[in-house]
């Protein structure tokens, strides 16, 4: 099979470097007004996806309960659990910054696009991949900042729950139902144009992340973070993704899950979404000088589970019976 790269993961690298040789345009006070362009391009992402979310589709995954009771158990339980067991491990050897960036990983949603994707590929069960990606996302607009909340209070610092929430329901979840209830009159086009709309949509997360890292460069918060902790944050994303997978695949099969049914629910509830984590950190965190730091453990996450589960989809794909 020839090797095809991926211009979205080329590009967050792209973005990375540009931030490092021209950090001024999208720093606080830049000609890009980060600030502005922020909210703007959250609300834009977030209408473009409900503009292509079908609730048909949704609606033919919502009865097996089980299965939606143990991908959100993973995605919101499991995940900070886990991000609880490797930081008590490996925290003495973070930053603050980084240690955060690891338990905003963990407590992120799943992916919608490429955890239906792969379970597509794999033959598993797609109707259940649409309705828990989509309730992941849903869901995480309240539980994530609740996580990060906990997590700020517990190192004796305080974040503003309320205004936080109030601002994901303003920028995420309002443009979202915009494009909706949009459906009926731009839906037939947005279909024909999908495309297109991913590239806007995929444009615009580079852009989120370039001026994301450019405070951080500009502010000095790299001269301390090296190849070690690119190095350190890596061997993290390995271990939760795997915990994850592994404890997945353990409860499916102990509570009497299909094939079919399994493989949506270590695709879904194994995954993280950079989709919306880059959007959701930029309202969280504000102008936090970290950001970039916050963000890399996510960045490194999301190559990683696509590589991983593509291999899977496809072995998974010529099984027996599939």
């Amino acid at each position: 099979m020839k090797f095809k790269p991926d211009w979205f993961l080329l590009g967050l690298g792209a973005a990375v470097v540009l931030a490092w040789v021209y950090p001024e345009a999208g720093a606080a006070g830049g000609w890009l007004h980060p600030a502005l362009l922020t909210k703007a391009g959250v609300a834009l992402i977030f209408f473009l996806h409900g503009l292509l979310l079908s609730f048909a589709a949704l609606r033919a995954g919502t009865l097996h309960w089980r299965l939606h009771l143990v991908v959100q158990g993973s995605t919101f339980l499991l995940f900070p659990l886990l991000g609880f067991i490797v930081l008590a491990a490996a925290g003495s050897w973070m930053s603050a910054d980084l240690w955060l960036g690891v338990f905003y990983l963990c407590a992120l949603p799943s992916t919608v696009s490429s955890s239906v994707a792969m379970t597509a590929a794999a033959r598993g069960n797609v109707s259940a991949a649409v309705f828990n990606a989509t309730l992941s996302s849903l869901l995480g607009v309240f539980l994530t900042p609740l996580w990060v909340g906990v997590m700020i209070k517990a190192s004796g610092a305080a974040l503003p729950l309320g205004e936080v929430i109030l601002d994901l329901v303003c920028w995420l979840v309002l443009p979202l139902v915009a494009g909706q209830l949009s459906r009926p009159l731009l839906g037939a086009f947005a279909a024909r144009h999908k495309r297109g709309i991913n590239l806007i949509d995929r444009g615009i997360i580079l852009l989120l992340v370039y001026t994301s890292f450019c405070e951080s460069v500009r502010r000095g918060v790299w001269s301390d973070n090296g190849w070690p902790t690119l190095g350190l944050v890596l061997v993290l994303a390995v271990t939760l993704f795997y915990a994850a997978m592994w404890s997945m695949r353990g409860i499916s099969r102990a509570v009497g899950f299909s094939r079919a049914d399994e493989i949506a629910t270590i695709f879904c509830g194994s995954k993280k979404t950079l989709a919306a984590g880059v959007p959701m950190a930029q309202l969280i965190f504000g102008a936090h000088p970290g950001m970039g730091l916050i963000l890399l453990p996510i960045m490194l996450y999301h190559p990683l589970q696509l590589l991983i589960c593509s291999v899977l989809a496809g072995r998974w794909a010529r099984r027996p019976g599939a």
